[in-house]
């Protein structure tokens, strides 16, 4: 008689949820018993990578992933990367062990007593199971809310002593809606705002990337001869940055946010919220006489933008559709964006100047995964994304994603066949969240390059402390730490690059190595302006 293990297992085939990243506790064991040959366990060193790594290898190979963890202290270990999964709207299968049934009336040790309640509000869905023989069942329930709009992830809190009990009949395998059409009466009314305005405006977000919108994103801005803006704090790049019509990425907060679409009548919102501010500027949340239409593919981010009109629908769907409805626009075309100036020489390398020298060596195909909040806006100045699918980052604003989504993505890379190049660069405040990602992405021998910016500070703390006036503030510096030595550590090549010249070489060595390079760039210690 087939066990709930066995209808589990392959149930997870079907769906294609061979590869499984965790780091395994006594909970989990049960599960992970004779592992299956056909699967894959990715290990990390702490659960955090463990649900960035499944994170990153979701959003690139555009699947839903399968991230196992301990239960109560391991989930909660993980929490930190849950949370930006659920802002990056990632579709994580989130598994994670309970003691046994017979036991759970005495709370013994390593009993989660509230487990549907440990990782909300940051799932869609959280459950456990009232019989044994509804894991298959529920599995299948939690990967058909993972992959529905607006995409995310999901938590089952399952019992160790479930998986040897006889299984029911297995779940029909299903398939659902992963993508819905614009209502068309609204949409003809968007088309007409638009169509009639003077000087619009476009802002796109990340889920025009999710939705593999970029063509139609490109058209519906030269028919409309409209500047594009990326939307605020975006987690991935929704627009080629080197288009003509590009104008940077818009500021997170409200007053500068509004002054930078000053002169347009018309603001349309795609694939992103409305807006993601974070420093309190207070003002208007749009220029005089400027109204906002926004397209999304999420209710509730619709329902709390504090301005506009809605349509809710896919965001690629919705192009398409605008695109085939707005006429050929006699408007003039936008002014090129200036380039900037070239960065200032001399040593320490400024930010500009190491980003600078990345920009001429980066690869055509490169993969960007960025966690370097203090540089964040020079690297974005120097470093135009071209390519769909290329730039990758946290939507929470919490660090330790990085590191660890970047060797998921390098694993994605590997296991899709593309083999595109990732190069991560991470501040070296933010290296250490989640530092333990470098063994698994050695273990697997990942090509993956990482870049540290070493100013040994958090400066993007000390930006915000000036910015608010809060002086004083202790635990702002990071002096002593040997980056080197703990990426060798961890079995990564490491080679610190102070120069133009020896960052180049070293690039173009790691660009052709078949294991993880760490580049520590020590840079200029200057406090950068928040906005």
């Amino acid at each position: 008689m087939a066990t709930v293990r066995d209808t589990t297992y392959d149930l997870l085939r079907s769906l294609g949820l061979t590869t499984v990243f965790g780091n395994p506790g006594s909970t989990e064991e049960p599960f992970l018993q004779d592992f299956p040959a056909d699967f894959h366990y990715v290990l990390a060193l702490q659960e955090a990578s463990a649900v960035a790594m499944a994170d990153g290898y979701a959003q690139a190979t555009r699947r839903p992933a399968h991230v196992n963890l301990h239960t109560a202290p391991g989930t909660g270990n993980g929490m930190g990367n849950l949370v930006t999964a659920w802002h990056n709207r990632t579709p994580l299968i989130v598994t994670a062990g309970q003691q046994s049934r017979e036991m759970l009336l005495l709370e013994p040790r390593l009993a989660s007593p509230r487990a549907t309640e440990l990782a909300q509000p940051y799932v869609k869905w959280s459950h456990e199971p009232v019989r044994a023989q509804d894991i298959p069942a529920a599995l299948m329930r939690a990967y058909a809310t993972a992959v529905q709009p607006p995409t995310g992830p999901v938590f089952l809190s399952l019992p160790m002593d479930d998986w040897q009990q006889p299984s029911d009949p297995p779940p029909q395998l299903r398939t659902v809606a992963t993508r819905y059409a614009p209502d068309p009466r609204r949409l003809r009314e968007f088309a007409e705002i638009v169509a009639a305005s003077r000087t619009p405006a476009l802002v796109f977000g990340a889920a025009v990337d999710r939705s593999r919108a970029w063509p139609a994103a490109v058209d519906l801005a030269e028919k409309l001869h409209a500047p594009v803006w990326s939307a605020p704090a975006p987690e991935r790049a929704s627009f080629p940055e080197d288009h003509p019509y590009f104008r940077g990425v818009l500021p997170y907060a409200i007053a500068p946010l509004a002054e930078a679409l000053r002169g347009h009548d018309t603001v349309l919102v795609v694939g992103a919220p409305v807006f993601r501010y974070y420093p309190h500027l207070p003002g208007t949340h749009l220029p005089d006489g400027a109204r906002l239409l926004h397209v999304t593919d999420d209710p509730e981010e619709a329902a709390r933008a504090p301005v506009g009109e809605s349509l809710l629908g896919d965001p690629g769907l919705t192009l398409d559709a605008l695109v085939d409805l707005l006429p050929v626009t006699d408007r003039p075309e936008p002014a090129t964006r200036t380039a900037p100036d070239p960065p200032r020489a001399g040593l320490p390398l400024t930010a500009d100047a190491l980003f600078a020298t990345l920009a001429r060596h980066w690869p055509a195909d490169g993969v960007l995964v960025q966690e370097s909040p203090s540089n964040l806006a020079a690297l974005r100045r120097r470093l135009w994304i071209r390519r769909p699918a290329s730039y990758f980052t946290m939507a929470s604003g919490g660090l330790g994603f990085g590191l660890p989504a970047a060797v998921g993505i390098a694993l994605a890379e590997r296991d899709t066949g593309r083999r595109r190049p990732v190069v991560a660069v991470i501040g070296d405040g933010s290296f250490h969240y989640s530092v333990q990602a470098l063994w698994t992405a050695a273990r697997l021998r990942l090509p993956l390059i990482v870049v540290v910016p070493v100013n040994q500070q958090y400066a993007i703390l000390k930006a915000f402390a000036a910015l608010k006036d809060t002086p004083g503030v202790p635990g702002l510096d990071l002096p002593g730490v040997d980056l080197t030595a703990l990426a060798r550590g961890y079995g990564c090549a490491a080679v610190v690059a102070d120069t133009p010249e020896t960052l180049g070489d070293t690039l173009a060595t790691a660009l052709l190595a078949d294991r993880p390079t760490v580049i520590p760039v020590p840079i200029d210690p200057e406090i950068p302006t928040l906005l």
